[in-house]
């Protein structure tokens, strides 16, 4: 049976309901109720019941809604109290590799742009930071649409360099620069998230979206890799690969946009960045692998076209 047949038998739409009930349930146990867990189960059912082809972007975007339930369950297992947080070790490795000389005292770029920056990047850097969101979930919608037959490629990797940033996460928990600003070296358990740089995007447009964005972060010790960075390197490779010229070139300048506010904000290092993208080819080194070798794996996502 095709994928959009069984979405719509009556067994699916239990099922949906059980889920949307399941998730509420799970996650206020776990992090507490917050408005973002109601607004997502809201907006999947509704999506589902709207209409066949809003049902099919449902579908196609699982991917993104179990690394978004993943994430925001990352708050309930601090990767703090599994390994010892990296803070001054990174801050000298990127002092070290990138740091240059600025009024006679040796600065990481982080430093230079915390008391180098203008309104216009201040702007710019909350507009690109914000792409991470539109440009996968759009680039695969526009596949589900244009080529079926592979629209779950690129969430499935997208989700595989996710897990895989997750479990480096766990492994070499990482301080990033603004905490460093803030608090120097020493470790502050449960230290809340901030905005660093972003937050001069809030105020040059007086709004407190970015303040309000990382009250909630999962995890304030998971600078390494950056996975912003990763982001626009999975739709990239998606897109030059389906030869998509011109998004291939607007992603392009979105990741080098992405790579460059994310120093600029605070927010990474050029290490982090640069893990990012090793993240990002890792991820879809994997999963071309599977989908060359594993043939239950290629049958099924070539099968999922049947979304239409």
């Amino acid at each position: 049976m095709e994928l959009a047949e069984n979405f719509r038998s009556n067994q699916n739409v239990k099922l949906l309901s059980f889920f949307s009930i399941l998730y509420l349930f799970i996650s206020f146990i776990l992090v507490g109720f917050k408005s973002d867990q109601l607004v997502l189960a809201l907006l999947v059912n509704f999506l589902y019941f709207f209409s066949p082809k809003t049902r099919k972007v449902v579908a196609v975007c699982i991917p993104f809604i179990i690394f978004w339930i993943i994430f925001d369950y990352m708050k309930a297992f601090p990767n703090y109290n599994y390994n010892g947080v990296h803070i001054q070790d990174l801050y000298t490795a990127e002092k070290k590799m990138f740091g240059f000389l600025e009024e006679n005292k040796i600065v990481t770029p982080n430093e230079y742009f915390a008391l180098h920056h203008n309104k216009f990047f201040d702007v710019l850097s909350g507009i690109f930071y914000l792409s991470w969101v539109p440009v996968p979930i759009g680039l695969t919608i526009y596949f589900l649409y244009k080529n079926k037959k592979e629209s779950m490629h690129l969430p499935l990797a997208f989700l595989l360099v996710n897990l895989i940033g997750f479990i480096v996460y766990y492994m070499y928990p990482a301080a990033p620069p603004w905490y460093v600003a803030k608090y120097g070296f020493e470790f502050l358990k449960q230290t809340p998230g901030s905005p660093a740089g972003l937050s001069r995007f809030d105020q040059a447009l007086n709004i407190n979206l970015f303040q309000s964005m990382y009250q909630k972060s999962s995890n304030v010790f998971a600078a390494m890799p950056s996975l912003h960075s990763a982001y626009p390197i999975v739709s990239l490779y998606f897109a030059v690969k389906k030869r998509l010229i011109w998004g291939s070139l607007l992603i392009s300048l979105t990741a080098l946009g992405i790579w460059f506010f994310a120093v600029y904000t605070s927010h990474h290092y050029i290490l982090d960045v640069i893990g990012g993208v090793f993240c990002a080819g890792a991820g879809i080194s994997i999963f071309e692998v599977f989908y060359a070798n594993i043939l239950s794996f290629k049958k099924y996502l070539d099968n999922s076209h049947g979304l239409r």
